[in-house]
């Protein structure tokens, strides 16, 4: 089996940061994209930033110039830094990652998510 496992979550002051992070385990012949999405309370859920290997990186609109997403392949981890932070980032975080427990094939995993809140 395969596990996802988000931290780094908590509350937030609005101007503040954070940085979360992700880490698969189990049975993985290798990663592919990794990334992040969240969910707020009424909205479905959104992309926040995905990336490859590393050298490609998207992110969404709300958050480009905020966001930067990280691998460490040696980790299995993917990291997600957001700064500036306001009312609109509060949402459950939640990590996604494309696994294949043999090469050739691979699924979509997703962790079991990690609250921010962004308040004074």
């Amino acid at each position: 089996q395969v596990q996802l496992v988000e931290s780094g979550g908590g509350l937030v002051q609005p101007g503040g940061s954070l940085r979360l992070s992700c880490v698969a385990s189990g049975r993985i012949a290798h990663i592919y994209d990794m990334g992040w999405y969240r969910q707020s309370p009424g909205k479905p859920r959104e992309l926040v930033a995905t990336t490859d290997h590393g050298k490609r990186a998207d992110y969404a609109d709300s958050v480009k110039d905020r966001a930067t997403i990280s691998r460490d392949h040696a980790k299995n981890t993917v990291s997600l830094e957001l700064n500036n932070l306001n009312r609109e980032d509060s949402a459950v975080y939640y990590c996604l990652a494309s696994i294949g427990q043999s090469y050739g094939s691979s699924q979509a995993y997703w962790g079991q998510g990690t609250q921010v809140i962004v308040s004074s």
